[in-house]
Parts: structure tokens; sequence; C-alpha cells
């Protein structure tokens, strides 16, 4: 994978574009689906927490969640619990970091070799996603690079560790729910996912005069348990694969859009199911973002859940350890759900 060493998308909009770029031109892209006779788009369940956690009906809650995981493999998350003010942090600090000097964020340009950084990432055939983006893995904090997040300004380090420790309390509530949902030991869910690798990914999708022409970020789903996503300033840009059509998603203010990641649908043996996902510029405005993604422990393996394999229910997946899992999706490009389907077990 390689980066563009200097050009930024913000930089390049700075001035009237008369054509895009060949390099971010994607016409190989299917356009959202129109809706017939004016019906609206479908939605995506919304799960609130608090009537999952402190409801009188917990069991039509749970049902809600799991089937919210089965079936779309997106949702969004309403009285989640996060604090207001890390949020409202948050949005601030990422939204300041993007109207730093080019030359200040090039301090975090991506590395050759590497997918950690600030930059753009090369896609296939060399095109390359309308996005400034940061990527940067936070947990285990060994593995953080010096030059990227203990380099960061310190009131957006610090915000950012803030939202991480809320994100991570909040993730093993819900992974706790799911083990429920999927009658497992919880015990075998959080033992599995606990203190696992984690990384954020910080992305600005400046306006683009010729929407259709490109792409945010490619189709794919996420090689991870679970992704939480929060848009910080409103502009909306998320599209879900659903029966072979694309769908443009609205997503409620403060919300948390959750979204079930390949290891997840692994894990269930296939009962969840990870979505095929991408984001399209808007004409007019910038968009911003911020997604963390929670995956297993280095040591772990990749697998089914051995509580959900039985004669009746054989693996459907592969069995691997996460370290070369990680290395097998970085090693590829970044293509729909081709790296899931590689790690099916096919009849011989």
């Amino acid at each position: 994978m390689a980066a563009i060493p200097v050009l930024s998308v913000q930089e390049l909009v700075k001035q009237p574009i008369i054509t895009i770029p060949q390099h971010y031109v994607r016409l190989d892209q299917q356009p959202p689906t129109v809706p017939h006779g004016g019906r609206p788009f479908p939605t995506i369940p919304i799960i609130d927490m608090n009537q999952l956690v402190y409801g009188k009906d917990f069991d039509l809650q749970l049902h809600k969640l799991h089937s919210a995981c089965k079936d779309g493999g997106f949702f969004q998350l309403v009285n989640h619990g996060v604090d207001s003010t890390v949020m409202e942090k948050v949005k601030q600090e990422v939204e300041g970091f993007y109207k730093l000097p080019l030359e200040e964020k090039m301090k975090y340009k991506i590395r050759e070799g590497e997918v950690e950084g600030y930059g753009s990432i090369e896609r296939e055939d060399g095109k390359f996603d309308w996005a400034d983006r940061l990527y940067m893995i936070t947990n285990p904090i060994l593995l953080r690079k010096p030059h990227l997040f203990l380099e960061l300004p310190s009131p957006l380090r610090n915000t950012l560790e803030s939202y991480i420790l809320e994100l991570q309390s909040l993730a093993m509530k819900l992974l706790s729910l799911m083990a429920k949902a999927l009658e497992i030991d919880e015990k075998e869910m959080i033992e599995y996912f606990e203190d696992g690798m984690q990384s954020l990914r910080m992305t600005c999708y400046p306006p683009c005069p010729q929407p259709e022409l490109v792409t945010g970020i490619t189709p794919h789903s996420d090689p991870t348990i679970l992704t939480f996503l929060l848009q910080l300033n409103g502009v909306d840009g998320l599209h879900i694969s659903k029966d072979g059509c694309w769908f443009p998603v609205t997503i409620l203010p403060d919300a948390l859009v959750v979204n079930v990641g390949d290891i997840l649908e692994i894990f269930s043996n296939g009962v969840y199911r990870s979505i095929e996902h991408r984001a399209i510029p808007n004409a007019e405005k910038e968009r911003m973002s911020i997604a963390f993604f929670i995956k297993p422990k280095r040591e772990a393996y990749v697998g089914p859940s051995p509580s959900l394999i039985n004669p009746q229910n054989p693996p459907l997946y592969k069995r691997v350890g996460m370290e070369q899992y990680v290395k097998d999706f970085f090693s590829r490009k970044l293509n729909g759900k081709t790296y899931l389907q590689h790690m099916r077990i096919r009849d011989e």
C-alpha cells in the first residue's frame, strides 16, 4: 500500500476544481439506489442502551439487539452513556486537528510500507479515497507508534484517551449482552476480547463537486469485532449495502453507529453479519468522523466460538492466529468482503 506523500484533499479543494484528478475518479462504483414511489430509504435499527440495561422489558430489548446484529449488522446506539462533555471535546479537537496547516499534519504522514499515519491509502488500480485520514493503533499501548499518538497536540491526545476509555467500557457492556443473546458464556466473550487490539481512524471528507465520481472510503466490511462511528459535524455520508443495493444512512445527533465486524461474524459462526459499507463525500459540505475499531488480543485465535459448534452446527470459518489475521488483511487491497470469504471453509 502506498501513500501520497504530500497531497491532501483538503489542500486540493482550497482552489475551485474544474476536473477531478484521475487518481480519485472511481467509475466502478455503484450509485445509491433511489426508492420507488417517493418511499424513504431503509433505516438501520435504533437501540436504546438505557432501555437495554435498565428497562423493564429486557428480553424484548435484547431480542432487538440480536436481530439488528443478525439481519443488518448495523445499528444506531442512543442513550449510550458516553460522557457528553467528552464527545463534545472529541468533535472540537478533531476539527481543530484538520484546521492545522498542512506542514503540521504532515508530521504524522504515513511512512513507507505502513498503514498508520496521516494521508490517503492507495486502493485498487492506483486509485485513492477522497479523504484525509489519520489512522493509529491505540491498544496495546506498547504498539502505539511514538511519532503518532504520543506526538499529537496534548488537548487532542488527552481527549482521545478519555474517549477510548469510555468506548472500551461501552464495548464490554455490549459484548456481554451479545453473549447473552447468542446464549454463550459471557466469560468466553470477555476473555476473548478484553484488552484486545484497538485502533482509531479520524477522517475528513472535503466537499467534492462531483461526488458520484469518487468514494470517501472504498466499499468494505471491517476486520473487527465491533466498530463505533461518531459523526462529528452532522454531515451524512455513510452508505450501507443491502440486498445488492446501496443506501445512505441518516445518523441521529450524538448517536454512535455500531457495526458488526468480520471477526464477530466468524466468532458467532455466521449468526451475526458484517455488512459492506462505504463513505461518499458531500457536494457542498465537509464531513468529519471518528471510528473506533475493537479486535481480539494479539495472542487470540480468530475462529468460531467453541460453544456454538456441534455436529448440527459445524464451523463455517477457519481458525487463524490474530496476528496472522491482521497481517493477511493488510496485505490485500480493501475490497468488499473478500477477506471474510477467504476465511470461509469451503466444501471440497
